[in-house]
């Protein structure tokens, strides 16, 4: 890719990073720009590369006709032209549509309509899917897309005409870019604002019609600079990059927050277990992140295969809640090693809650830590109204971390982004005396039972503590004497056998007997979402099929 010097004038040492997306790529390069922040394909990239990669990709959008306010989306792996089209977007002042590349004809249609994206960047093909020959003809359901950009020319046999690829869009900027200490390129006068819209992305959709939150470059960065501060992260930190980035976990939590730190990331076009095990000790990276349903994989195939992952200083775990045998497990494996817990959504633009510096193992199994970056919180009952200490309500947040609504959709923003600035989460909570919450259970999961409430949440902790059983997921089913009941679906251990009477058994000892699972089934896996969560309502749907 063409690549002139085009950074801006170093900025006084002493002066703070700007509160924009770009602005602070654009102050690593005038400070750190020969230091190597992103590990790609084996190429090793420094914040002044990306820095002009970002110039480049924004004056080539602008040369298109994208402005700003405008929207593209991608819908492809982890990788460089993913960056370069979210930071040069965010210089331009266009917001990012981020989807999955796994999506499909619903899910393109629904959601680069919704957000009347303009542009979308994805593969021309994969192994399992032809986007050109798909896109070729679907291009008249997306009407509002204007420019497919391909991350290679599509097959010679493709029947897609007028798209272009990746490094046509770079080239078309490079004759456009600034050159070095110059004024902006052209459409580059002004740069965003911090409360602009960096970011549009759609919640899972796994239940109801997809929303997509707006994350605004303010929103991010007090996100990505709370988890730095609370973290100690700086510049000798590092991690593999796995998760993906149309999430907050990949985006927020990885990049953004490396960015923050003048840290490095291994960046990996998708998760394999052996792959970022192979990385972490090639790399000598100081941080794991992953969900729990990664970190097992990942301690399945360490047992396997070992490697040195000695260099490990923080294992973080989020996207779900962590099980107290699992935590033992990843201290077992990673002694050296702080496990800490994360707690974070698509509306908080990323990490609001981390484990506590000194907590302990106990500690970490049992709560999802402190309100982190100055952020406020509240739990609520069903009527909004405080609940006593010790009591569960629903999780409410309020802080510089929060998005600015939904896209196009005031309705059901006023339902999630309410009066006074709180957030509401959905997820019901406890708190402990010194200010540490423990997650119940997500507020729509809860299932009522011969008239007790039930939260999955707790019955799965207790399955998941049986020695046979790695995984496991539950949700209330209808049942014509009680109204509902909890169905229970456990992926055993590697080598393991779980026996369903066995596991019932096993709740009856340790849980309320309304808690006890009516239905306990075994299966080889669960569904997962694009976040790495278990996708409850395709869940429920299997167990209705009989799995």
């Amino acid at each position: 890719m063409p690549a002139p010097d085009d950074r801006p004038a170093a900025a006084p040492a002493d002066a703070a990073p700007p509160p924009t997306i770009p602005g602070l790529l654009a102050w690593r390069a005038a400070h750190d720009a020969d230091r190597v922040f992103l590990v790609v394909d084996g190429r090793d990239v420094t914040f002044g590369d990306l820095d002009r990669l970002a110039t480049q990709v924004a004056a080539g959008l602008a040369s298109w006709g994208i402005g700003p306010g405008d929207r593209v989306a991608v819908a492809a792996p982890n990788g460089l032209a993913w960056l370069g089209l979210f930071f040069g977007a965010a210089r331009l002042g266009a917001a990012l549509v981020t989807l999955n590349p796994r999506y499909r004809e619903q899910e393109f249609r629904t959601m680069l309509n919704q957000s009347g994206s303009r542009l979308l960047l994805c593969p021309a093909a994969t192994p399992e899917f032809d986007f050109a020959d798909f896109f070729a003809g679907f291009r008249a359901e997306v009407p509002t897309v204007e420019h497919f950009v391909f991350l290679d020319p599509p097959s010679p046999d493709a029947t897609f005409e007028g798209a272009s690829t990746f490094d046509e869009l770079v080239a078309a900027g490079a004759g456009a870019a600034a050159p070095a200490a110059g004024p902006p390129a052209a459409g580059l006068e002004t740069g965003p604002d911090p409360d602009d819209a960096a970011v549009i992305l759609y919640t899972s959709g796994t239940t109801g019609r997809p929303r997509g939150a707006v994350l605004t470059h303010a929103s991010l960065l007090a996100s990505a600079r709370a988890q730095v501060d609370h973290l100690g992260w700086d510049e000798h930190t590092s991690t593999v990059g796995s998760l993906p980035l149309n999430h907050v976990g990949g985006l927020t939590c990885g990049i953004l927050s490396l960015l923050v730190a003048g840290g490095t990331v291994i960046l990996q076009p998708t998760f394999s277990p052996g792959a970022v095990l192979a990385a972490t000790a090639e790399h000598r990276t100081t941080v794991l992140s992953g969900v729990p349903t990664m970190l097992l994989m990942m301690l399945g195939t360490l047992a396997e295969t070992p490697v040195d992952t000695s260099s490990l200083r923080q294992v973080i775990v989020g996207g779900s809640i962590l099980d107290p045998s699992l935590a033992r497990q990843v201290a077992a494996t990673w002694p050296d090693a702080r496990l800490i817990n994360l707690y974070g959504l698509s509306e908080s633009s990323g990490a609001a809650v981390l484990s506590a510096p000194d907590d302990d193992l106990d500690t970490v199994s049992r709560s999802i830590g402190v309100v982190i970056g100055g952020f406020e919180w509240r739990a609520v009952d069903p009527s909004g109204e405080p609940v006593a200490p010790g009591s569960a309500g629903e999780l409410q947040l309020r802080g510089a971390c929060v998005a600015s609504g939904y896209w196009d959709m005031p309705e059901e923003t006023a339902e999630t982004f309410l009066a006074g600035g709180w957030l509401a989460t959905g997820d019901v909570v406890e708190a402990e005396p010194d200010g540490h919450l423990a997650v119940r259970a997500r507020k729509k999961e809860m299932y009522i039972q011969g008239g007790f409430n039930v939260y999955p949440a707790d019955v799965e902790a207790v399955l998941a503590a049986h020695p046979s059983v790695a995984l496991a997921a539950g949700f209330g089913v209808p049942d014509p004497v009680y109204g509902e009941v909890g169905a229970y679906v456990v992926v055993p251990r590697p080598g393991a056998e779980a026996d369903p009477d066995e596991l019932r058994a096993w709740c009856a000892e340790r849980l309320a007997d309304y808690k006890v699972p009516r239905h306990v089934v075994v299966a080889s896996d669960v569904p997962l979402t694009p976040a790495g969560k278990v996708a409850k309502a395709e869940l429920r749907r299997r167990f209705e099929d009989g799995l």
